[in-house]
């Protein structure tokens, strides 16, 4: 990536748009995970540190282009003024008259957070009017929001073409460290995926089939490896239209000499809400589900992390949430957290797993965007890294 970096910004008393995502989860007013706020406070510290006056921008949630009271980010606000340990301001709007005047009224080391930005119907269209309206409030612009980098919206792709435009630091790290899982990564290079479903994953599993030597798949997705494999999963969730794609992939596999690894046990249950048992796969009975890979599974996914010199994890195991359907997911978090190789956790479920389990601090990269990371990784070009590259 051939990205301009905020370091090399000239900030000095000019209004610097910086798009972060502060795309949190809520109960209420409070915030349950922060964090991507906190993963957002490097570029906002340089920043203050050099005399920018900062305009913050980010979505939370999916209002549809409409103001939804359930989806404002005064709560946000309040929580970052805590972690920043001075006040920031809070626009009551977007790029209407409160946000234009707030924003010509801020001084050097100032903050000022816009009103959710998917309040405004032009942001997930990517309208060039709005874009324009959003670049109108400042000289210069920095992308910080890799988690919403896979996404061509106003905020963070249009504005580019108005401001000279920089990566912040979160960006540069995300980029740097997904950069040596796709080029050249130390080896035996080990992914792990879990989650509901393998649509979510199929172009990732077959760009990573020639650069990866064993791909481990736990979670609901391997279901559906399983049922291509002929095997009894009960009432599991599955995706049978995606049966023969997995089929197809397992081929591709076998023909690299990548090692797959499924589930070979399983905790199983008729509800969620029930007890489990653990099963050999095969064993499933007709009325139970799986929710967790089972003990000789984590051990053998465990023995294979434990010889590799890169990993990347996205996805749990199992219903981790639930007690009686964690120790598949701990396995594997305790697992990658004592690896001695370069390893990379991304994904909300995963990123709260390991923080959970008390190991994120052992991770070498945490990454905050989940569909990102996943697309970075699977090839695709990301509209808010292109536009960094192509603005002004």
């Amino acid at each position: 990536m051939t990205n301009r970096s905020v370091r090399d910004a000239d900030v000095s008393g000019k209004r610097v748009f910086v798009r972060v995502d502060f795309n949190v989860p809520l109960d209420g007013a409070t915030i349950t995970d922060d964090t991507r706020i906190r993963a957002a406070i490097p570029t906002i510290n340089l920043l203050t540190e050099r005399g920018a006056r900062i305009i913050l921008c980010s979505h939370l949630g999916r209002p549809k282009g409409k103001v939804d009271e359930v989806f404002r980010l005064q709560p946000v606000a309040a929580h970052l003024s805590e972690l920043l340990g001075r006040p920031v301001q809070m626009a009551t709007d977007v790029i209407g008259p409160d946000a234009q005047k707030r924003s010509t009224e801020l001084k050097d080391g100032d903050v000022l957070l816009l009103e959710n930005v998917r309040f405004e119907a032009g942001e997930e269209k990517n309208d060039p009017e709005l874009a324009k309206q959003l670049a109108s409030l400042a000289h210069i612009y920095v992308n910080d929001a890799f988690g919403a980098a896979h996404r061509a919206h106003a905020s963070t792709a249009g504005i580019a073409e108005h401001l000279p435009s920089y990566a912040g630091l979160l960006m540069d790290e995300e980029v740097s460290a997904l950069q040596r899982l796709v080029t050249e990564p130390a080896r035996p290079f080990v992914t792990i995926l879990g989650g509901a479903k393998v649509s979510d994953k199929l172009g990732v599993i077959e760009n990573l089939i020639p650069k990866v030597d064993a791909l481990l798949i736990g979670g609901g997705m391997a279901n559906t490896f399983l049922l291509a494999q002929g095997r009894e999963i009960g009432t599991s969730l599955a995706e049978h239209d995606f049966m023969e794609k997995a089929k197809s992939l397992l081929s591709l596999a076998q023909e690299r000499g990548v090692q797959i690894s499924l589930p070979v046990d399983a905790i199983v249950a008729e509800t969620m809400d029930a007890k489990g048992a653990t099963v050999d796969i095969g064993s499933v009975g007709a009325g139970q589900a799986i929710f967790d890979i089972g003990p000789k599974t984590a051990e053998q996914f465990a023995a294979i992390i434990s010889d590799a010199k890169t990993v990347f994890w996205n996805g749990p195991m199992g219903v981790f949430e639930r007690p009686a359907f964690a120790a598949g997911t701990r396995a594997v978090a305790e697992a990658v957290a004592g690896s001695a190789a370069f390893t990379v956790v991304g994904g909300g479920d995963s990123v709260a797993a390991v923080e959970q389990m008390g190991v994120a601090s052992k991770i070498s990269h945490i990454s905050t965007g989940g569909g990102a990371s996943l697309e970075f990784v699977e090839g695709r070009e990301l509209p808010g890294l292109v536009a960094l590259e192509h603005g002004r």
